[in-house]
């Protein structure tokens, strides 16, 4: 607007000029309409003054937003991220509320700005890390129940500490799962967006265009008669919308060809705006339904004859180093046979890890079971890092303290994996070790070390919410807690894969989830751990 304006101006002082040049001082008619033309002028330059006021307030409103933001933000960063929301909006406002500063500060001259803002451009988040962000919200909606209107509201399991969206961050977060033809997010999301934006004054994103989102999405997910009356109220605010139009008359037809199937229109008369909540896609429906409950705390009890074998004590298994101070060892399971050691890494050790991580941390991979290859899965959602034990004394005591406690040789064991869950940050449900399969056969054949015998993690900080371990075939919940380090066998002594191991790293809901894991291999325990007599131990 403010180049048009620009523009104008420019072609008024042209003409101007043009009249001068043609001796307009000879004809006082000509004169005349150069105090015209002096009038639009001065039109123009009070509009250009107004947009130019109007583009300082705007920058002005949002420096001091961005302000009151970074402000609590920096109070305590890690705390202020821990809220996905937060979190989201953070991600959110690099992506679009910065480059419409850019847009703003553009259309004047600063140099200066311009070139202090693209030094730091190519540490801003990418449109894929936005997407990503937004993916995680609907992950932790889907996992922990979560609707879209708390979520909008920052009210994530009792906690508010995030600004509450507007209509236009939710009608962002639909076009999102609309993109990626998300149905079920669209339409809740495009309903929430609906609904702030019918409060709003003045509403942050036209009615009109989240209803065109709405209606379509709300047919994708099956709810003919919705849909119909969304486009109705599209078209009552925009008579003239081609698409509501072709659309009305495409659901009228879908309406009236299902109500000549069933020869009675009374038959239409079900509560179809339910059908949202019906809609939920349907995946892996045994194994997700309990790796969900189990991430929300719905845990499996167990029989009093199995508590039994459960333990607490103290032991130091023959070994001196662990005489004066004995492992704090706990069976919380005992099928497959889980151990938490308490306060077996302190805090200083956990602040060298990370200091020693950051620098390497690098997006997780997956290995492909029938390339080999490393790749990026959607259901491994993490940053990792690998540090070996030559590299800082603290890596090599831990990895001793691991062989003590275990009494499994640490020779064969792969580097110490050190791993941080960001936003709805997950791994679904896997296996440690490599299965008797025939793409799978081969998974570990460059090591030489044979299979995954057992894995070792620690936690290596508090989760306010979410981001438990869990074992969905037996219905096992290991809730993280810094300092405390979890263990068990991935393979029974036959050297059979133990199934019932499979475990799942629930998405963080709210907070930073910091682990680190040792994976031991086969090779060198035969002396450590023998062989059982039958293939099922």
């Amino acid at each position: 607007m403010v180049g048009a304006t620009r523009g104008l101006l420019f072609c008024l002082l042209a003409v101007s000029v043009t009249y001068v040049k043609g001796e307009m001082f000879t004809a006082l008619a000509d004169m005349e309409r150069l105090v015209y033309q002096e009038s639009d002028m001065v039109a123009a330059l009070k509009q250009y003054i107004y947009m130019e006021e109007a583009r300082l307030d705007e920058l002005k409103r949002i420096a001091d937003d961005f302000e009151a933001l970074t402000k609590k933000a920096t109070e305590d960063a890690e705390s202020y991220l821990h809220h996905p929301v937060n979190a989201f909006l953070t991600v959110k406002r690099f992506l679009v509320d910065w480059n419409r500063v850019d847009e703003l500060v553009e259309m004047s001259f600063a140099s200066d700005y311009l070139s202090n803002i693209s030094y730091h451009r190519p540490y801003f988040p990418t449109k894929e890390d936005f997407r990503g962000a937004a993916l995680a919200l609907f992950r932790l909606q889907e996992t922990y129940k979560l609707t879209a209107s708390d979520v909008a509201d920052g009210i994530i399991q009792d906690t508010k500490d995030s600004p509450t969206m507007n209509a236009l961050e939710c009608f962002e977060l639909g076009r999102v799962a609309y993109e990626d033809t998300d149905n079920l997010h669209t339409v809740m999301w495009m309903k929430e967006a609906l609904k702030r934006a019918q409060t709003e004054n003045p509403p942050s994103i036209e009615i009109s265009v989240v209803l065109d989102y709405l209606s379509y999405s709300t047919y994708m997910i099956g709810d003919l008669k919705e849909a119909l009356r969304l486009t109705e109220q599209l078209l009552d605010i925009e008579p003239d919308h081609q698409r509501g139009h072709g659309n009305k008359a495409f659901f009228e037809h879908e309406l009236a060809v299902i109500s000549g199937q069933k020869g009675d229109t009374g038959d239409m008369e079900e509560d179809e705006t339910n059908k949202v909540q019906d809609s939920r896609p349907k995946r892996n429906v045994p194994e997700r339904e309990a790796y969900e409950a189990l991430c929300r705390g719905e845990q499996v009890q167990m029989t009093p004859a199995r508590e039994k074998k459960l333990k607490c004590r103290l032991r130091h298994y023959n070994r001196p180093f662990l005489y004066l101070q004995p492992a704090k060892e706990e069976v919380v399971f005992d099928k497959p046979k889980l151990i938490l050691y308490r306060d077996c890494i302190s805090d200083a050790e956990i602040e060298r890890l990370k200091v020693l991580a950051a620098p390497k941390l690098r997006r997780a991979t997956i290995q492909n079971s029938v390339t080999g290859n490393l790749e990026f899965a959607e259901y491994r959602i993490s940053k990792s890092a690998w540090l070996r034990d030559d590299d800082d004394d603290v890596v090599m005591k831990i990895s001793k303290r691991i062989e003590y406690y275990t009494g499994l040789t640490m020779d064969t064991a792969e580097e110490l994996q050190v791993a941080n869950y960001g936003i709805g940050g997950h791994y679904e449900p896997h296996f440690d070790f490599s299965r008797r399969k025939k793409d799978e056969v081969d998974a570990f054949k460059a090591l030489q070390t044979g299979n995954r015998i057992a894995t070792m993690l620690f936690y290596m900080s508090e989760v306010t919410a979410g981001g438990a371990t869990v074992f969905p075939r037996v219905g096992a919940r290991l809730v993280p807690e810094k300092g405390t380090a979890a263990f068990w066998y991935n393979l029974l002594k036959s050297g059979e894969g133990d199934y019932s191991t499979r475990h799942a790293a629930c998405p963080v809901l709210v907070g930073s989830k910091w682990v680190s894991n040792k994976w031991i291999h086969e090779v060198g325990q035969e002396f450590r751990r023998k062989c059982g007599m039958s293939e099922d131990r």
